[in-house]
């Protein structure tokens, strides 16, 4: 009988990861036997309706060791018996000696407590590639079993190229959703073929199979204004404040309204931004909340609106499922031109793209959209035709699931540690 997949995932449930979710479902329907393993706790007021849904059981690593130290030791003393333990020791010490955080002791304490009590799992499969999959990493070294990836987007862009390269190096396989991202872990990986771009897709039986019919507002009717939407983390990569600058640009005398679905960092101070605008009374904020109600959200919407941008550390968007859903919703999109966005959208075609912190170009690709009621409508229809049919939800997942069955076959003689000379023997 085949053992389990430990799905490793930083937190679970978690209302900003979605994509995780619908895959995790999909593949227990394809008859892939899951464990989900959480580095913490859940600390989002919702969950999903699909959380409900899925049946695999969660097990919860120690967020922080020092809450946990005896569950720790009895982890350390179980693990030093595992035949790789040396070798994810040097794995380890490889790593800490050019990553001098508690942060990398942390994983390593998580890796010994996965290892340590679940080790009738198969294989391991990490959701984001960097802490996540550190941690699968050690763990399978310990327990002499494959370990794989998912990777999105600040993983990918935030994690040093050593570490990227020793990952991809001792992997069995990765998967990530925009061709941006391949290209780049493929020039680190030592074949390029060690990755490969699965969209996130969609799960289309989660939302209405209709386009959403829309009332021609243009902005001209203060009593019926074009209604315009953006969702995500209230974080510095979205360019909420960007969005807000740009809305206080576009003609004062166009009727539109905003509402904004996320929380986050961010929240109050740009909820300080939109007043210190003038906008203010046009910005309704509603936080997180499930996706059913994010659905109704996206099917009232005129226009929605996403101004990703690159933060100073080189985080960014990969390309964000939110798009995709106003798409199939029948919303028409203006974004900016960032990381995966143009794999979706073509600009002219099925949505406007501008220069990512261009104020300028946003507020004109707004202010033009709210004017246009036909322009929303086509480029909203192209919208829906393409994610109906280039991002094929179902083929991504039957891939994935294929690569983790082969995963989960024994490992053969392991390579040397990469980052550290292996002893003589």
């Amino acid at each position: 009988m085949r053992r389990p997949v430990a799905v490793v995932v930083k937190g679970w449930p978690r209302l900003s990861e979605t994509f995780i979710a619908q895959e995790i479902l999909a593949l227990e329907r394809r008859g892939v036997d899951i464990l989900i393993v959480s580095l913490r706790r859940p600390t989002d007021r919702f969950t999903h309706p699909i959380h409900a849904e899925i049946r695999s059981p969660v097990h919860y690593l120690p967020e922080y060791l020092h809450d946990a130290p005896g569950r720790v030791l009895r982890a350390w003393m179980e693990a030093r018996r595992l035949p790789g333990y040396s070798r994810a020791r040097r794995m380890w010490l490889a790593d800490l000696a050019r990553d001098r955080t508690r942060n990398r002791v942390r994983r390593f304490g998580q890796a010994l407590v996965l290892a340590a009590e679940l080790g009738r799992v198969g294989s391991i499969h990490a959701h984001f590639l960097h802490t996540p999959a550190s941690v699968a990493r050690y763990a399978s070294a310990m327990l002499g079993i494959g370990w794989s990836f998912s990777a999105h987007a600040k993983d990918v862009w935030t994690t040093p190229d050593w570490e990227k390269r020793e990952k991809l190096a001792d992997a069995r396989f990765g998967v990530t959703c925009t061709q941006a991202n391949l290209e780049h872990l493929a020039a680190l990986a030592p074949s390029p073929d060690v990755v490969a771009l699965v969209y996130h897709g969609l799960d289309r039986g989660r939302f209405p199979q209709r386009g959403m019919e829309r009332t021609p507002r243009d902005g001209s009717d203060p009593a019926d204004p074009v209604r315009i939407l953006s969702v995500g983390r209230l974080v510095e990569k979205k360019g909420f404040d960007d969005l807000l600058a740009a809305l206080a640009s576009v003609s004062p005398s166009l009727a539109w309204t905003l509402d904004v679905v996320g929380g986050g960092a961010l929240d109050a101070r740009l909820r300080r931004q939109a007043a210190a605008l003038g906008i203010g009374d046009r910005v309704r904020w509603h936080g997180s909340l499930p996706h059913d109600r994010v659905v109704e959200r996206f099917a009232a919407a005129d226009l929605f609106a996403l101004a990703s941008r690159v933060c100073a550390d080189g985080d960014r968007d990969g390309l964000p499922n939110v798009l995709m859903e106003a798409q199939l919703l029948g919303a028409a999109c203006v974004a900016t031109r960032m990381s995966g966005t143009p794999e979706l959208i073509e600009h002219e075609s099925n949505g406007l793209l501008v220069p990512p912190r261009d104020i300028a170009a946003l507020a004109a690709a707004l202010e033009r959209a709210i004017v246009d009621p036909g322009l929303r409508s086509r480029l909203a229809d192209a919208g829906r035709r393409v994610v109906t049919t280039r991002f094929s939800f179902e083929d991504g997942v039957a891939r994935i699931a294929a690569r983790l069955t082969d995963s989960s076959n024994p490992v053969a003689n392991p390579g040397p540690v990469r980052g550290i000379c292996e002893p003589a023997s």
